[in-house]
């Protein structure tokens, strides 16, 4: 018997204290020999949804980016890409000064992904971040539904199929299709697949140190990953084990269990610590450091109602039976609809009575997990129908300021919820599809649950995601002609200055990185998370998205996003010679469009301003330049009277 109590026909319901069994001549093929098919065949159909999904991006990687998220990919895209500037000029992958010039970023503290970006590094200087970024993307969506498939035909259920139907679940449930509108981080389900499967290895008594040492390595590479979800990993493995160990099975195994578990996390403890010292100090201590996070916890809160209710980029919402409850289009992490939430309890309660007191064990672990990261999903207000209900508190008040929960969004933790509901749900497939020995005694109510499963799952089915065509890269930045504009290592931006609702600059800079080459530029500003000030009171404030304001990127965000161009007057002149002297900026140019958040920015309204700032521009290839001398230029203009 094991903690997840697997299905009988697996190896690991063996007792620790058992004496080894005979060797037999002739040993039946392992799980994977015996298996390997229904494998391949589970990888093939994980891909082709993975790939369906993406299809949009696909089928123009270079031309088309996820209409609902254009700023977080045009992110993820330059942290891919700054994976070939740090191999080819080995750099400090913790910091960079190549965004918000001349302060820097720290990148522990944002979604850097370094070993996407390391691993990944050929494929994004051969054919561009563009291909890398939707490589990823479509890898763990497939990558996701599969490794889940594993662990569950590995250790909890019989029937591949059933196994398949919960991969397929959790790989492609609304949450992660949801995050897949521009999140490499949030779609990486394989990760937590992977860490689970290891955890429940701890307890081989002769492989505490492998163990160990594998388990600090998955932790090392499932902090650069996806930081956030490791700790959900780590929160809801440690609930479900302590509920687990609470009942008289489990204090029976901790008992042989403790003493190899305690040795492998501390060699885990050790390995995870030494490779990750520097990221962990860069993020607890390092410069530009900020306390919580830059998105308001109140707001990214998941509403009650949005759990019965069905994403909009589904089968059930292009039937029009869709809600929008979500706080964006990316965060739409539950809507697991009405059927699968009564299937579920269904499920629950036919496994509770009919189960083997050890299964019945697994589930109340489960739905212990499933309870408490649906209230913490919930966040520190109760949301209703789209509204607050500020006089109704929820347990996540409680954690608001406690570390690592004050970094953390509470509408993300319902993707633990839905891991759950995939657990749980397999289960119910494994005993629907086994004719002997199932709990579901008659052939007529596995057929009824069988629909049911059917009739639950493929309302949610997704749709591909939502594309939208930006701007081309300027000939002037793919061509080297910036080159001539502005020193090595020097700052030259086009406009408006990176912001999360305007990516481009970032983009023609990432570019430039994936290419490779000895020249580089900086750039002011940038699309990231960092201290609302540059004082000492900025690190123990909550952060802010992008570096804090100064006037002229104002002048120029509000130009681009609603069209203002009001009349420059010396004043502002005066604000831009301090602002283009502090960002050391040698050099500006606006190519032809320009992407934004929904479509094109205004551009017209940006010539206007600028040329009202500083003059006529060159042209050049196909971008207008305004060279910059800092603290000089704009000059003052005079009206005659």
């Amino acid at each position: 018997m094991t903690i997840a109590a697997p299905a009988p026909d697996t190896d690991l319901d063996l007792e620790l204290d058992d004496p080894p069994a005979p060797a037999e001549p002739e040993p039946e093929p392992s799980f994977w020999r015996r298996s390997w098919l229904a494998h391949l065949a589970m990888a093939v159909v994980s891909l082709a949804a993975a790939v369906g999904v993406c299809w949009g991006l696909w089928s123009a990687p270079y031309n088309h980016v996820v209409a609902d998220n254009v700023s977080d990919q045009g992110q993820f895209e330059w942290m891919l890409s700054y994976g070939v500037y740090l191999l080819q000029n080995l750099t400090d992958p913790f910091f960079t000064d190549l965004l918000n010039a001349p302060r820097g970023v720290n990148l522990a503290m944002n979604t850097s992904s370094t070993f996407y970006a390391v691993v990944f590094a050929p494929l994004t200087h051969l054919a561009g971040p563009q291909v890398s970024f939707v490589t990823i993307l479509t890898l763990n969506l497939a990558g996701s539904a599969f490794v889940w498939y594993l662990f569950l035909r590995r250790w909890l259920v019989r029937s591949g199929l059933a196994a398949a139907v919960g991969g397929l679940l959790f790989g492609f449930c609304p949450g992660l299709v949801s995050h897949a509108n521009g999140h490499l981080n949030w779609t990486s389900g394989w990760m937590v697949g992977i860490v689970a499967w290891r955890v429940l290895k701890l307890p081989e008594r002769d492989h505490w140190l492998r163990n160990g040492i594998v388990l600090g390595l998955l932790c090392t590479m499932g902090f650069s990953v996806a930081a956030e979800a490791l700790f959900f990993a780590a929160l809801a493995s440690g609930i479900f084990l302590l509920v687990w160990l609470l009942s008289r099975p489990g204090l029976r195994r901790a008992r042989t269990a403790l003493k190899p578990v305690l040795l492998s996390l501390g060699v885990t403890a050790v390995i995870a610590g030494v490779l990750l010292a520097r990221p962990l100090y860069m993020h607890f201590n390092g410069p530009l450091k900020f306390s919580g996070t830059g998105f308001g916890m109140r707001v990214f809160s998941e509403d009650l109602v949005a759990y019965v209710a069905f994403p909009l980029r589904s089968v059930a919402g292009l039937a029009g039976w869709g809600a929008d409850l979500a706080p964006n289009a990316t965060e739409a992490t539950s809507f697991f609809g009405i059927p699968l939430i009564l299937l579920f309890v269904a499920a629950v309660v036919l496994l509770w009575r009919r189960s083997s007191p050890e299964r019945r064990i697994t589930l109340r672990a489960l739905t212990v997990v499933g309870v408490i990261f649906f209230l913490l999903s919930l966040g520190p207000r109760l949301r209703f129908l789209g509204e607050q209900q500020p006089h109704i508190p929820m347990p996540y008040a409680l954690l608001v300021d406690v570390p690592l929960f004050d970094s953390a969004l509470p509408v993300r933790y319902s993707l633990v919820v839905v891991l759950v509901f995939a657990l749980v749900i397999a289960l119910l497939a494994d005993e629907v599809v086994r004719r002997r020995d199932s709990l579901i005694r008659s052939a007529s109510g596995r057929l009824v649950f069988g629909l049911a499963i059917v009739a639950a799952l493929v309302p949610i089915a997704p749709l591909p995601l939502r594309t939208l065509e930006r701007a081309p890269e300027p000939v002037f930045i793919s061509s080297g002609h910036w080159e001539d504009y502005v020193s090595d290592h020097g700052v030259i931006t086009s406009l408006p200055l990176s912001i999360d609702v305007a990516v481009d600059s970032m983009r023609w800079q990432a570019y430039t990185m994936a290419r490779g080459g000895d020249k580089q530029f900086r750039i002011p500003a940038g699309y990231f998370l960092g201290p609302q000030d540059y004082e000492e009171t900025g690190r123990h404030l909550v952060g802010r998205v992008g570096a804090p304001d100064r006037p002229t990127d104002k002048v120029f965000y509000r130009a681009a996003r609603w069209g203002q161009t009001p009349k420059m007057t010396n004043v502002e002149r005066l604000n831009a010679r301090i602002d283009f002297e502090y960002w050391q900026l040698e050099a500006i140019f606006l190519p032809a469009s320009l992407t934004g958040p929904k479509g094109p920015l205004n551009r017209d309204a940006l010539v206007r301003v600028t040329t009202d700032l500083l003059g006529e521009p060159e042209q050049v290839d196909d971008v207008l330049v305004w060279r910059i001398r800092p603290g000089v230029d704009p000059v003052d203009q005079w009206e005659e009277k």
